[in-house]
Order: structure tokens, then C-alpha cells, then sequence
């Protein structure tokens, strides 16, 4: 397998120079992408160090806590997007992940994967990853399209059904396309690695299993606890 060096990586960049050039363009907030570009620079430079340390461990409470840490993270970025204070819906975004993703991580890990510890952390720290931000992206899409929805004097109903296929349409496109018009990240990097296509597909079609259900009821979760919140404050103001 090639060795990818950091002349490599920084010639990686060149198309990203680029993109950036149309953004400062085009863009009404062009220092966004910019700041997310650093970040992510930033970010997998020094995960490769943390993930080597975790993956050395054999402390199901470290596991724990890096679970923790990731769903977090993404219950707040997945806010983001929403025209309101993120700070009153961290709880309604926390429960949807941990509910839907969790779920679905202790499923695949356990009774597909057999990870073996069960923390193992080799599975459940990118099988989470994979989860938890596709959870996050999900809920973003279906939080954003709810309160469009609403804002057009749709009843809720109708505006969490909008929302709801909306947050899946990435989702459904993603299992339409792949092996057709995309091989993913995953078995991409399997292949690159050495292992057969045959074995990587399998791994993939699991992915793809836990990409669709995990989306699908964080959001559906996400929805309901909005629903409940919209009637408890109608409540109040009687």
C-alpha cells in the first residue's frame, strides 16, 4: 500500500485552495469553510495520536468515556443548523443519538460484529463515529426542515413528515448509489489496504445497514421529543 507523506497531503490541498477561492467568491460567510478546513486539518493530525493511545488501552471505562465525548459532540454540532438556542434542544438532540445510535452501536458491535471485548476498541470507536455523525447530520436536516416547515403555518403533522423524509433522502441516495456510482469510505480503505472486495462489501453492507437505521430512528426520536415540547410549552402558556 503507498505511503501517503506530508508532501503528498499538501499537494492534497491544491483543489481545496481552489474551492475556497469560489467560496471567498461567492459566499456570504466565507471564513466558515475556511475555519472548518483548519479544524479538520487540525483535528486528524492529533486524533491519529489519541486513537493510537485508545486503541493500546484496555479500559472499558476510557471506551466509555470517548462514547460519551463523540455523542456529545455531535448532539451539539447537529443543533447548528436550527434558527434557535441549541442550549434548548441539546437534550431532545442527546436523547435521540443515545436512543437511535446507541442502539444501533451496541447491535452491530455485538450480535453482528461480535467485538470480542465488547469495548474493543478497534469496533466501537469508528463503528461510533460512523454512527453518531450520521445521527447528527440526519437530525440537522430534519430539525432545519421542521421549523421551515412550521414557519410556513404547516401543522405539525405534516411538518415532521416533510422533515422526516427530507433528513432521509442523503440516507436513501447513499444506499441507491453505492457500488453504482460510489464505493464508500469504508470499503474504499479496505481495498486500499489489501483486503478482498469480496470481504470488504460484507463490511460495507453492515455499514450501510446501521448508516439507514441509525438516521431513521435518532430523527424519528428527535421529531417526537420536539412534538412533545412544542405541547408542553402550549401548556404552559394556558
Amino acid at each position: 500500500m503507498y505511503q501517503i507523506t506530508l508532501i503528498d497531503i499538501a499537494a492534497g490541498f491544491i483543489p481545496v485552495l481552489i474551492t475556497l477561492v469560489i467560496i471567498w467568491h461567492w459566499s456570504e460567510n466565507p471564513k466558515s469553510a475556511l475555519i472548518a478546513i483548519v479544524r479538520m486539518l487540525i483535528q486528524l493530525l492529533l486524533i491519529g495520536y489519541v486513537l493510537n493511545f485508545i486503541f493500546n488501552t484496555d479500559s472499558p471505562w476510557i471506551i466509555l468515556l470517548v462514547l460519551i465525548f463523540m455523542l456529545v459532540a455531535a448532539s451539539w454540532i447537529g443543533l447548528n443548523a436550527l434558527p434557535v438556542d441549541p442550549k434548548s434542544l441539546f437534550i431532545y438532540s442527546f436523547g435521540a443519538i443515545l436512543c437511535g445510535g446507541g442502539f444501533t452501536l451496541a447491535f452491530i458491535s455485538q450480535w453482528v460484529l461480535h467485538a470480542d471485548p465488547w469495548y474493543q476498541p478497534q469496533v466501537m470507536i469508528p463503528i461510533a463515529g460512523m454512527i453518531f455523525s450520521n445521527a447528527m447530520n440526519a437530525i440537522s436536516l430534519a430539525g432545519e426542515r421542521l421549523y421551515s416547515e412550521l414557519g410556513h403555518n404547516q401543522d405539525y403533522s405534516r411538518a415532521r413528515n416533510v422533515a422526516f423524509q427530507a433528513a432521509m433522502i442523503p440516507v436513501t441516495n447513499a444506499l441507491l448509489a453505492v457500488g453504482l456510482v460510489s464505493l464508500p469510505g469504508m470499503m474504499t480503505g479496505q481495498i486500499l489496504a489489501g483486503t478482498s472486495p469480496l470481504v470488504a462489501s460484507r463490511y460495507q453492507i453492515i455499514v450501510m445497514c446501521m448508516i439507514f437505521s441509525s438516521a431513521g430512528i435518532s430523527v424519528a426520536l428527535f421529531l417526537t421529543f420536539l412534538k412533545y415540547r412544542a405541547a408542553d410549552q402550549g401548556n404552559d402558556s394556558c
